[in-house]
């Protein structure tokens, strides 16, 4: 009996020990276990509860969890390294979040937002400066994705897609590329790439010799936001994106193409992500003869982006795009029947370093310094055309060069007939900006986050032609205070704003706002799904290099022409204002497979900088007819217009697998306030003797008239097909007749305006279709085709400068090693 109960007794206590050594392993382990836990919420920020949430490394699942009621979800794994979150939950697409590192003793946060239809849940940067689904953003944003960008070789086409927005070509493949966003300048827009500003000083920037090269996708947000944004953020934001690594293992890209018009097309890229670091490098390279003599046209662009986690929470970012390219410059070959011998060349150097942290308790903190270096030369070789030799006695002998006798025609039924004098200037131009940005945004309780942010900007730029030689340097300051939030998921709100202290122009202030409504949430059933938004918002945007060095202000200076100073209260180059305001409406009405957005804008542009026409320079201030078009243009602060309008879109998710878009926008642009009228006295505007009575604005639009390049109706539209092996895409973009200007006054033999032609519609309407699809043969092997401009439409840029016609490529995508 004694000897059974110490057998019993020694059981116990080795079952005792045993507990103890187990539950000491379990605490060790959990104690050295990475933590991932957050929120699942809807769209809207809604919880979900019941959500199934797994944590996947590689290939393997190393955690899962279920959802609280609340959406709370808490994963622990042993496992160190590179992360992917995988979510499903009912009557919501499956959510695959971005990948994400995290070490054995991490707490790692993240939230998660599931959408009913996508896999990737939308959601925009730019609208607050803090990753927002769309749903819960007042902000008319407009997501390109990298699959839009699979078979194009640049952003024009692809920035057609979008509600609000018209893209002007002036030429073929390269050839300078503008947007105007809601009757906004095209200087209006700040675009950024991975945060980092790469517009010229003073707004200019040329979409045409960007490839896609290194870009992941674009956000176009339509409306002022220099609170947030600062100088030139007058009528949009556009942020273009560099891809990262996420392979566990290094994967090798190449995709190679060549199509009519002697183009071809090589890219290469290696990505991979391992433990700490991330890592992509490509490099790209374009030719292209294009369709007119002299205008071939070459790109090349090398991109690297480096990430590394100092712990889990606390990431550096390394970014450098490096793009070079030239063109010939044929100049406005349909005025001249043959073209310039000219040549255009850009060298762009774009990179950052990045600090980012985020604390578990909402705390974000990131402090950015980076760079743009951007330079462009432009010089005529040998002169083309007809020399024409002038002597006006007292030696003043010079020899202009005439094109072609040529008919030009505008869209409106007018024509003239006649020569036309070339003017290719040999200009060197460069812009820098150094800038250090720092931005701290907290969480507090009740779903509040306060952000402010601090920007400093050192920018140089030079202008040298064979008339002068002009610097700038610049130092500007901004600080930005900004409140977002929501209550109970309905209302969505963003307020702030931003103090600018600019070395050209001075103090200004510029305040936001943004409201979001949601009456009824969406759900499955027809109508049910109301989302109302509106903004208001200010913009500033300072003048360009090439503006600010030709002001009109410094011209009559130099003249020692005060006395037209004082009469016509002409003042330096300053800063170009805007107001922007809109209200709309999202509607789903198939459950969330159909959705209509609409809304209404109303946008104010003044102090705008404008062109001095010919006409002014002649019968107000003297300038000899002779000497008109032997000068550039001068600019002052004088042009003031209104921009209203109704925009649409709708998308329709038809089955699984087909999907369609299209959207068409009214805009309502009138010019209130130009040199041609009440700017002096009884106004200046040009005439030509072959359309006597009718008033044309040579170098900027008459009062009363629509500003030049916006046409009042635009649309597009888009039917995809995304099956396992086949995607294809037809897309088409839209455009009524717009107003615009030869911009040949005083170009006739003669120095005359016989070259001009009424502004009113002038440049054509167009319909350009393109169709692009890609069959995968394998997981590692594709090929791809697109055909672009179907319809072959000449009358795509504005007069004078013809389009590419019809024209297809076709190739091969390879990926080696990765996952």
């Amino acid at each position: 009996m004694l000897s059974r109960t110490r057998r019993s007794a020694a059981s116990l206590s080795f079952r005792a020990i045993r507990y103890v050594a187990f539950t000491l392993l379990i605490t060790a382990t959990f104690a050295r276990a990475v933590v991932v836990r957050g929120t699942v919420t809807d769209t809207l920020g809604y919880p979900v509860g019941s959500a199934r949430v797994q944590l996947i490394q590689g290939k393997q699942v190393v955690g899962d969890t279920i959802s609280a009621p609340d959406g709370t979800y808490e994963i622990r794994s042993a496992a160190a390294g590179r992360f992917v979150l995988l979510t499903s939950a009912a009557t919501f697409a499956p959510g695959i979040g971005q990948d994400f590192y995290g070490g054995r003793t991490d707490a790692v946060n993240r939230d998660i937002a599931l959408s009913p239809t996508v896999v990737h849940t939308e959601v925009t940067v730019t609208a607050t400066g803090i990753p927002t689904p769309i749903a819960q953003a007042s902000s008319a944003v407009t997501l390109i994705p990298e699959e839009a960008l699979a078979t194009r070789i640049g952003l024009v086409d692809e920035l057609r897609q979008s509600p609000g927005v018209d893209v002007v070509q002036t030429g073929q493949t390269g050839g300078v590329t503008s947007l105007f966003v809601r009757g906004g300048n095209s200087t209006a827009n700040q675009v950024l790439l991975d945060g980092i500003y790469i517009n010229d000083v003073g707004g200019v920037f040329d979409f045409g010799d960007i490839s896609t090269t290194a870009i992941s996708g674009m956000e176009i947000n339509r409306g002022s936001n220099s609170a947030l944004y600062g100088t030139d953020a007058g009528a949009a934001i556009i942020n273009l994106e560099t891809p990262r690594g996420s392979a566990t293992r290094p994967q090798l890209n190449y995709m190679g193409d060549a199509g009519t018009l002697h183009e071809y097309h090589n890219e290469a890229a290696v990505s991979g992500a391992l433990n700490r670091l991330d890592y992509f490098a490509t490099f790209g390279r374009l030719d292209t003869s294009n369709a007119l003599p002299r205008d071939k046209f070459h790109s090349a662009t090398s991109a690297v982006n480096l990430g590394y986690n100092l712990t889990a929470n606390t990431q550096a970012r390394f970014t450098l795009h490096n793009a070079v390219s030239a063109t010939g410059l044929p100049n406005a070959h349909d005025f001249y029947g043959i073209s310039a011998d000219g040549k255009q060349a850009d060298q762009d150097v774009y990179s950052g370093l990045t600090l980012e942290n985020r604390l578990n308790g909402g705390w974000h903190n990131l402090v950015r310094y980076d760079i743009a270096r951007k330079r462009e030369q432009e010089h005529a070789y040998t002169n083309v055309g007809t020399p024409i030799t002038y002597n006006f006695g007292g030696g003043d002998i010079f020899t202009e060069y005439f094109g072609n006798v040529v008919t030009i025609r505008g869209a409106n039924g007018y024509n003239v007939t006649g020569q036309a004098s070339f003017f290719i200037p040999n200009e060197l131009s460069d812009s820098n900006r150094d800038e250090l940005y720092y931005q701290s945004d907290y969480t507090f309780p009740h779903h509040i986050t306060a952000l402010l942010g601090f920007r400093y900007e050192d920018e140089r730029g030079s202008f040298v032609t064979s008339f002068s030689n002009e610097k700038i340097d610049r130092t500007n300051y901004q600080y930005t205070l900004q409140f977002q939030g929501d209550v109970k998921s309905r209302f969505f709100y963003s307020v702030g704003g931003g103090i600018e202290k600019n070395q050209l122009y001075g103090i200004t202030g510029t305040p936001r706002l943004g409201l979001v409504y949601v009456p009824a949430r969406p759900n499955g059933r027809k109508f049910h799904g109301t989302r109302l938004f509106g903004n208001a918002a200010t913009g500033v945007q300072e003048p360009t290099l090439a503006l600010e060095f030709a002001s009109f202000y410094s011209q009559l200076l130099q003249t020692g022409d005060t006395a037209d100073i004082a009469k016509y209260h002409i003042m330096p180059a300053g800063p170009q204002r805007s107001r922007t305001y809109d209200i709309g409406v999202a509607q789903n009405i198939i459950g969330q497979k159909l959705l209509l957005k609409a809304s209404y804008f109303h946008n104010m542009f003044d102090h705008q900088m404008e062109g001095v026409d010919s006409g002014a320079l002649v019968q107000i201030f003297g300038y000899p007819p002779s000497v008109v078009n032997t000068v550039f243009t001068h600019y002052l602060n004088s042009l003031a217009f209104r921009a209203q309008g109704i925009e649409t879109e709708l998308q329709y998710q038809a089955t699984t697998n087909i999907s369609m878009r299209g959207g068409y926008t009214y805009l309502d642009a009138i010019v209130i306030h130009s040199l041609s009228s009440d700017a002096f006295n009884n106004g200046t505007y040009n005439t030509n003797p072959t359309f006597p009575g009718i008033a044309i604005g040579a170098e900027g639009p008459l009062v009363g008239a629509r500003p030049f390049r916006r046409p009042p109706h635009t649309g597009y539209f888009a039917v995809q097909y995304a099956g396992r092996r086949l995607t294809a895409a037809l897309k088409g973009a839209l455009a009524s007749r717009a107003d615009d200007s030869t911009f040949l006054d005083g170009f006739d033999p003669n120095f005359g305006n016989s070259l001009l032609l009424p502004n009113r519609d002038l440049d054509f309407g167009y319909a350009k279709l393109d169709l692009g699809a890609t069959y995968a043969a394998t997981s590692r092997l594709a090929v791809f085709t697109q055909l672009d401009n179907l319809l072959s439409q000449q009358h795509i840029g504005p007069i004078g400068y013809p389009g590419l016609p019809f024209t297809i490529r076709a190739g091969i995508k390879v990926r080696f090693g990765g996952d």
